[in-house]
């Protein structure tokens, strides 16, 4: 059914008569309610815009069918729409999308990154025109490498949108793009239009000054779409690692087999997701559902999808889920929490606590569209418990957080990003960029860029004096008689290398090969032992050689073994998690969505919550420690952890507890006092004591001043801890 005069709206009028075509040629009944509002917002060109709707509610084309209908009535030659996504597999898929619409409005829609062919970039650059798809860090290779071409194939440019914002609030790569984004504006003298695009927002205030640095958010628009909801079924399946019993007559089968037996006969003959966490557990379950497939002589169904899988791996299991003739579900890690095109799938599987609830309510979004129901079973493994438990496996804490999680989840809350991290590594490579973009700058216009008119503003000139100066000393960039900054013998070296363009680090990887055939990249993380078993791409292989210096890991394969052990990607805890846990505790009624497992650990859990008094106390005698329950967030626990450090105490920060060791509770409370009066100056003064600051990419090259900074911004809050104290206290 097409657009019928009942329907049609203001907004579909509007529109350029091509576009208005292409909208009947979709069959629509009418627009979506935040195509209603965005299309004349977008077409007037004035505001910044975010756009926060669920997966698949029809954002891109909010924001594009203006944007090309703009884009066709636009007479100067140039860029006219710039789309920045976080992966390349997203913007493979949305030029496809575009194009379906472009064909209809002669518009050029070009791609940009590692894997689009020269001849492609060589032509627009040439001949700039329409829409052009890239990543932050394609566009940072772009002003480097173009920079004298910039104002030529930018001067039209007339919208910036941003898909998956939220993947980029808070990180290195969003600082960087918002740094990008700003030179550019000076590039080309003046401000545009930024558009978001983002299905989980957490803080809409937070969410509009990352899409511009200002004070004034005011004039930023915020459309959320309230038409687009689906129903939600849910179940937490509880399981119990019991140790194994030599003396029993039958083996205790361990609870990733029983989880490998619901998730086949849950799945089997549909489209899911199972996110498993770490790459480690991704290649065990696939490798359980692969034997379960075998032993019933079934089609295989359920294939590997990780970061480190080859580029071919992945894209045939994304092919796979793409095909709807045919059943297959994917265990994967975050590789398949944004927005690459899968189609729908029928229910999403989470092993163990997912991330963050706004990691959770974006896997959610996968599932449950064209007004499906959204499925959601999350499997939660916990110690059988003996005498040697200790408490914080006798709270149940993974299952109830995931309770908490959940609950938070339903309460439509999601963590606010942290935009209070410096960021200075980032900063050091935006130096660096500006410097090869102009071949040559001043230290005046370096502040003027990056911390007067850009997204720096955290340091002031005496600091960022002393940052120059010691990029100076490190031979990374020279002055030259005239005050001009270049790049120094090092740096040339730093910004020539290709991996200069993005600002996280990437992990020491290894190649894995077998039989001549590369399989993919493995960070290493455990001993590399020849003989020693490996599970990769859901197969089990035998190590048979390591070129330690070539970085190459050749395999065999193997019907045992024992995966290698990897270390997770989990986020840091919010406050507001730890403090829904304590509810939960503190709760006696039982979710619904619980199985009888579940409910039984939770009901444990809450004995043992009542056993050790924790509603009315925060301390509990451990014998020869004391473990102390904030009930708060990894910063503050962190902080915690280490004004306790200044004072002495063998202090362990573990997950809701800490464990100080060799003091009585009427020692720590006469501590917590003395602690809660610790200034800012003492707190900075310890960090710089702190060995494992350097975290993000440049770092290194920091002087001691801005590294502790940066640090304390990122990882410590001492306002916040010391009201905590005051409150305890």
């Amino acid at each position: 059914m097409s657009i019928s005069e009942e329907n049609r709206s203001n907004s579909f009028e509007l529109l350029e008569e091509s576009i208005q075509r292409w909208i009947w040629k979709e069959n629509w009944a009418q627009l979506r309610d935040i195509q209603e509002e965005a299309i004349p917002l977008i077409l007037e060109a004035k505001k910044d815009l975010i756009i926060a709707s669920a997966t698949a509610s029809g954002k891109t084309e909010a924001a594009f069918l203006p944007i090309l209908s703009n884009c066709i009535t636009a007479s100067s030659s140039g860029v006219f729409a710039l789309y920045v996504a976080p992966l390349k597999a997203l913007i493979t898929d949305q030029t496809s999308r575009l194009e379906e619409i472009a064909r209809y409005s002669n518009t050029a829609i070009t791609p940009w990154h590692g894997d689009v062919s020269q001849n492609k970039k060589t032509t627009l650059i040439k001949n700039p025109s329409g829409v052009l798809l890239i990543t932050p860090e394609s566009l940072e290779s772009v002003f480097i490498n173009h920079g004298t071409k910039l104002r030529h194939l930018f001067s039209n440019l007339s919208y910036v949108v941003i898909d998956e914002m939220h993947s980029f609030i808070g990180v290195e790569r969003g600082k960087q793009l918002q740094s990008l984004l700003q030179r550019l504006e000076i590039v080309v003298g003046k401000n545009i239009p930024r558009i978001g695009l983002s299905a989980t927002l957490g803080d809409r205030q937070l969410a509009k000054k990352f899409l511009r640095c200002t004070e004034n958010t005011d004039q930023i628009e915020y459309i959320e779409s309230t038409s687009f909801k689906s129903n939600l079924k849910l179940q937490l399946k509880g399981f119990v690692s019991k140790k194994p019993d030599l003396n029993a007559e039958s083996i205790e089968l361990p609870p990733s087999y029983h989880i490998t037996e619901h998730l086949f006969q849950k799945l089997r003959g549909s489209h899911n997701l199972i996110f498993a966490n770490s790459r480690s557990n991704v290649e065990l379950y696939a490798d359980l559902l692969r034997q379960k497939c075998d032993q019933e002589k079934v089609p295989l169904e359920f294939y590997p999808h990780h970061g480190n899988l080859s580029k071919s791996l992945r894209e045939h299991v994304e092919a796979e889920l793409k095909n709807k003739s045919k059943p297959s579900s994917a265990v994967c890690t975050t590789t398949l929490e944004m927005g690459i095109d899968i189609g729908s799938v029928k229910s999403i599987a989470q092993i163990g606590c997912p991330p963050s609830v706004a990691s959770m309510k974006q896997r959610l979004g996968r599932s449950g569209r064209r007004d499906e129901a959204s499925i959601l079973r999350m499997y939660q493994i916990e110690a059988e418990v003996d005498k040697q438990t200790s408490i914080q496996d006798k709270l149940r804490a993974g299952l109830v957080q995931s309770v908490a999680m959940t609950n938070l989840m339903l309460e439509k809350w999601v963590e606010p990003p942290n935009l209070d991290n410096l960021h200075l590594s980032t900063l050091v490579q935006q130096i660096l960029s500006i410097i090869a973009q102009y071949g040559g700058i001043r230290a005046t216009e370096l502040w003027y860029i990056l911390i007067e008119k850009g997204v720096f503003s955290g340091i002031n000139k005496q600091d960022f004096k002393e940052l120059l100066t010691k990029l100076g000393q490190d031979e990374i960039i020279t002055q030259q008689s005239d005050k001009t900054l270049t790049l120094g013998i090092k740096g040339e070296s730093v910004v020539g290398h290709y991996s200069f363009y993005a600002v996280f680090k990437t992990p020491e990887e290894y190649t894995i090969i077998a039989n001549g055939k590369n399989l993919g990249s493995l960070p290493v993380e455990f001993p590399l032992i020849e003989g020693t078993f490996i599970i990769f791409g859901g197969k089990r292989w035998v190590i048979k050689s390591i070129d330690d210096e070539k970085k190459i890991i050749e395999l065999v394969r193997s019907k045992g073994g024992k995966p290698p052990i990897f270390n997770g990607e989990g986020l840091g805890v919010h406050d507001e998690i730890r403090k829904g846990m304590r509810l939960v505790y503190m709760d006696s009624s039982v979710p619904i969505y619980l199985d009888s497992v579940a409910s039984e650990l939770l009901q444990e859990g809450r004995k043992y919550f009542n056993y050790y008094d924790l509603g009315s106390s925060m301390i509990i005698d451990d014998g020869g420690s004391l473990l102390f329950f904030p009930w708060k967030g990894t910063t503050i626990m962190n902080t915690l952890q280490i004004l306790f450090a200044m004072n002495g105490l063998q202090a362990t920060n573990e997950g809701i507890a800490i464990s100080i060791a060799g003091i009585t509770q009427k020692e720590f409370n006469t501590l917590l006092n003395k602690i809660s009066k610790t200034s800012e100056s003492e707190l900075f003064a310890f960090l710089k004591k702190v060995k494992n600051k350097e975290v993000e990419k440049y770092d290194h090259l920091l002087p001691e001043q801005l590294l502790t900074l940066c640090y304390q911004s990122r990882s410590i809050n001492l306002a916040n801890t010391i009201r905590f104290l005051h409150s305890y206290i």
